[in-house]
């Protein structure tokens, strides 16, 4: 069952718990060895008494939907405002094929999906909503602390790392509450519904309980178009887009105003209530890949410079650009006349292709009938 703010959900299948000794052995991806981290340093948090957020992205401010109390990575209203002080909470969820259907991907404000090795990750961020359970949990890389670094001090929810990784995630402004961290693992475990790795859960509720006294809640990511605004834009029916090892199709539903997930040919499900993978925005964002420093085989998208992007929002899509020179300071979206870019209020899917990994569905057109790039 969903509320609006703090989601309560049911752990279905989730009551087998086995030892934490299994967690240590497992809970890294294939390529990466598991090693202890720590806490990352603990910093100031912003004030959040203002009635509308607004965030200095190369001197642009955000707009956000509604007034009074706004959850920043929504852009919506809310009459609780203790909800909209807490923290960003971030958790790496695996998307290898063995891990779906996920749980918590419809509940999550905002979803970064990255490249990895052949496949690709989640990066949920939660801060209006909450999931239970959410996972599976994977390890993290180091392209997540220059992607996270905007979510003022994020808590991070990861299985491990091989030793580079860890010391890059020990060194950053993330604020580690890992399942190798002694203090952490208990709100960590696993299910016997499936096989390790792929089997490693937790609950948004027990790991935003680790925040410490001075976090606060992060800025507004994007752009909001004011209530009643029209949006910009040609009208879409989707797009087909071409992840590591993962196709990606998403298409507009006119009826509940969201865009849909499909991967691999297949409806892809949020295992909570096996709703379909839904989202009111989608932001490609074409990024460069490099080889990681932490290992030379993983990819790591590189999210500070420019680029090209595509929006799609409210049936629409606006070719933009993308700038980001500072890793503290969000993604700058800009259309052809260098104004911001508004979303529809709600939650956004970001997806960090590779330049031109993506196909628009024009409206009207069956999405089967457009090549993945």
């Amino acid at each position: 069952m969903r509320t609006s703010t703090h989601k309560r959900l049911s752990q279905g299948g989730f009551a087998a718990v086995v030892s934490i000794g299994l967690l240590l052995s497992s809970c890294s991806s294939s390529s990466s060895k598991t090693t202890e981290s720590s806490a990352a340093p603990q910093s100031s948090a912003p004030d959040t008494t203002t009635v509308v957020a607004t965030v200095p992205v190369e001197g642009t401010p955000i707009v956000t939907a509604d007034a009074g109390p706004v959850f920043p990575l929504t852009g919506l209203a809310t009459s609780d405002a203790a909800a909209v002080a807490r923290p960003a909470l971030v958790v790496k969820i695996d998307n290898h094929p063995l891990a779906r259907p996920q749980s918590g991907l419809n509940e999550a404000d905002i979803v970064l999906e990255e490249n990895v090795e052949q496949l690709t990750r989640f990066a949920a961020v939660f801060q209006s909503g909450s999931s239970d359970p959410v996972g599976p949990i994977r390890s993290g890389r180091t392209q997540d602390v220059a992607m996270l670094g905007s979510l003022n001090h994020p808590l991070f929810a990861w299985s491990g790392g091989n030793a580079r990784v860890t010391s890059a995630i020990e060194a950053s402004d993330l604020r580690d509450v890992g399942a190798l961290t002694q203090q952490h693992r208990s709100a960590y475990f696993r299910s016997n519904a499936r096989p390790a790795p792929h089997n490693l859960y937790s609950k948004t509720a027990s790991l935003f309980a680790f925040a410490p006294a001075d976090a606060g809640p992060p800025p507004a990511q994007f752009s909001y178009r004011a209530a009643g605004a029209a949006s910009t834009g040609d009208a879409v029916n989707g797009l087909n887009l071409s992840m590591d090892g993962v196709k990606v199709a998403w298409v507009w539903d006119p009826a509940t105003k969201l865009f849909l997930r499909s991967s691999d040919g297949k409806v892809h499900r949020d295992a909570v209530d096996n709703s379909q993978v839904s989202t009111s925005n989608v932001v490609v964002l074409y990024v460069d890949y490099k080889p990681s420093p932490a290992d030379l085989k993983s990819p790591e998208a590189q999210t500070l410079g420019k680029g090209t992007a595509l929006v799609f929002s409210d049936g629409k899509v606006v070719k933009a650009t993308w700038s980001r020179t500072d890793r503290l300071q969000p993604f700058a979206l800009k259309d052809a006349a260098g104004a911001p870019v508004g979303l529809t209020a709600g939650r956004t899917f970001v997806e960090l292709g590779r330049v031109d990994s993506a196909a628009i569905v024009p409206a009207g057109t069956d999405p089967k009938s457009v090549p993945f790039p």
